[in-house]
């Protein structure tokens, strides 16, 4: 099992090069991390945008792009949709956001002609590498769904399985994340968890171990889930984080990144192919271990 960031890309290494779409690269750390990746054998890079930016920020960042394709595509729109048309032609297997909204990245994924769009809604999965822990950490979903529903929790955690699988844990311990660790009616998040431990283990949610509601110090500390008397596959031994909204998703992710100072990458999960994406705020490096994680998500799903 994959319990670093490094040894994401390493592991890339061995089974790239891919081509990834860059939706608007005109961006001095989409252009960094991508060099970096190409660099490293993960990636055949398409960059699409004006290229006469991508040139200039290359050239003052002091990026050399030497022999990376360039489609020049000034409108933003349009670059995201070609983008998504070659993921669906075939022509790249995935791609990347870059100095563009997510909105518009997403309408382009879900255009029905181009057929991306899974069974699943997409969700956003950000893997942490937080000092202190033998593990990998996944925090979902931080980014994309506003105030889930009990079913979208549901594939908010099949989409982080399946990135959990592409690190090589075989069966990942999901921990719903409330403020208490009882069922309380005034407190629909764990009416919610409840009922997703209960679809584990009646096999709707396959993969995995999930239990909830638990409280984010039960769910990582072996020390507070044994003094509460919490006993379960997940308490203390948690490998993804569901959060019960995007607001609590979104300051976990951030505060583990600040505070904690740790190293992340992040994807949308939940169309036919990965999407990298991380914060624009985020440095090169977060998204180079983004690109490679991207990479083995695609192995992965080739091997399902």
């Amino acid at each position: 099992m994959i319990r670093t960031l490094d040894e994401i890309v390493e592991t890339a290494r061995e089974r790239g090069p891919y081509v990834m779409a860059v939706a608007n690269a005109q961006d001095d750390a989409v252009l960094e991390a991508v060099r970096i990746a190409a660099d490293k054998g993960l990636i055949r890079p398409v960059l699409i945008g004006d290229e006469k930016q991508i040139r200039d920020i290359a050239m003052t960042a002091g990026i050399e792009l030497g022999d990376l394709e360039i489609v020049h595509e000034p409108d933003k729109k349009e670059a995201c949709e070609r983008a998504a048309a070659m993921v669906s032609e075939g022509s790249a297997q995935f791609l990347m956001k870059g100095f563009v909204d997510t909105s518009a990245v997403m309408r382009a994924v879900l255009r029905p002609e181009y057929g991306l769009k899974g069974r699943d809604p997409i969700s956003h999965v950000a893997v942490m590498e937080v000092p202190g822990f033998d593990r990998l950490l996944l925090v979902a979903d931080s980014a994309m769904i506003i105030a889930p529903t009990m079913e979208e929790k549901a594939a908010i955690i099949r989409n982080s399985v399946a990135v959990a699988h592409a690190l090589g844990n075989a069966v990942p311990n999901v921990a719903v994340l409330c403020a208490v660790e009882k069922e309380n009616p005034k407190m629909p998040c764990t009416l919610d968890a409840a009922a997703l431990s209960a679809m584990c283990r009646n096999g709707e949610i396959p993969g995995c171990h999930v239990d909830g509601p638990l409280a984010l110090d039960n769910a990582v500390s072996e020390d507070a889930a044994r003094h509460k008397g919490i006993r379960s596959e997940v308490a203390g031994h948690a490998d993804i984080l569901i959060a019960p909204d995007i607001e609590a998703g979104n300051i976990l992710n951030k505060s583990l990144e600040y505070f904690a100072h740790a190293k992340k990458a992040g994807v949308m999960m939940g169309a036919k192919a990965p999407i990298v994406l991380i914060s624009r705020a985020s440095p090169a490096q977060s998204k180079m271990y983004s690109i490679a994680l991207g990479c083995l998500i695609i192995e992965q799903k080739r091997g399902t």
